[in-house]
């Protein structure tokens, strides 16, 4: 049975993708470090993936009058037995321009194969850094799990690969603010479950504005100023981070952390705020 992670020894490329053929039914065994089976007949494809050669690549897809072209996406999706494409191969070899330029063609970066493996997976516990800078660039999903509940994070960590980890916490530092700043403009900008919807269908008072019970017919219009506020506060505050995020492109995890919290601190009095009903006494009670 072969190893579970990478081959100690590179030195053939083309055994990176070809190798005997594979053994069914072992549970433990992990498809981001083994190699496909023989299949008899080479993809015509497979020797610039390998090798880098992205202008290869470039006429197949491009050039009608190439002997592969119309078959080239087939080629290029065609699995092993365990779901392995030819994107796998060039995670495995660490040809990051050649992931780059297939991606251009519209595949899917976060195909997974029969055990819920992805490239961001093959790419981490391989070792190949520069493979993952760019499939986290292609916006793939780096919380996608594999059949033993592990994100490409934890694979690295299974292979030791410290340098992979290290960059895929701060890749989900990042991811973590940005998904933040999409929960809180979200929450403001969507009319059906924002924060100003709640005191149009719950029909209750919010604390600050029990001190207008006495100008009523002028509430709406209070109302309706308050909320504007406090959501182009929030608003202003996310258009702010996100361009904090594109302008600091190398922030450390500890920076983009800070940058999360400051905006929490903004948010969540303000949402605690709108969100709080008072109770309005009645006149009866009143008198």
């Amino acid at each position: 049975m072969e190893p579970e992670g990478p081959p100690e020894s590179e030195s053939s490329e083309k055994s990176i993708f070809f190798s005997q053929q594979e053994e069914e039914g072992e549970e433990e065994e992990d498809e981001e470090g083994k190699e496909p089976e023989e299949t008899g007949t080479v993809n015509p494809l497979l020797q610039p993936a390998l090798t880098g050669d992205v202008e290869g690549l470039q006429k197949i897809f491009e050039d009608p009058e190439n002997p592969h072209h119309e078959q080239a996406m087939q080629l290029l999706l065609e699995e092993d037995i365990v779901g392995r494409n030819l994107l796998y191969a060039a995670c495995m070899a660490g040809q990051s321009d050649v992931i780059r330029a297939l991606a251009k063609y519209g595949v899917n970066l976060n195909e997974k194969t029969t055990r819920g493996y992805t490239l961001l997976h093959c790419a981490a516990a391989w070792g190949r850094l520069e493979t993952l800078k760019a499939l986290v660039e292609l916006d793939v999903d780096i919380e996608a799990l594999n059949f033993r509940e592990e994100r490409a994070r934890d694979v690295a960590a299974r292979y030791s690969q410290t340098e992979c980890v290290e960059f895929l916490d701060w890749a989900d530092a990042r991811l973590a603010l940005k998904k933040y700043i999409a929960k809180v403009s979200t929450a403001v900008t969507d009319t059906e479950k924002g924060p100003g919807k709640l005191f149009k269908e719950d029909k209750v008072l919010h604390c600050d504005y029990c001190l207008f019970r006495s100008l009523l017919r002028f509430l709406p219009y209070i109302f309706n100023f308050y909320t504007n506020a406090l959501e182009n506060t929030i608003l202003t505050a996310c258009r702010i981070k996100n361009e904090w995020l594109e302008t600091h492109l190398e922030a450390s995890i500890n920076e983009l952390s800070e940058q999360k919290q400051q905006l929490e601190d903004i948010v969540t009095p303000i949402f605690t705020k709108m969100a709080t009903p008072c109770q309005v006494k009645s006149a009866k009670s009143v008198a």
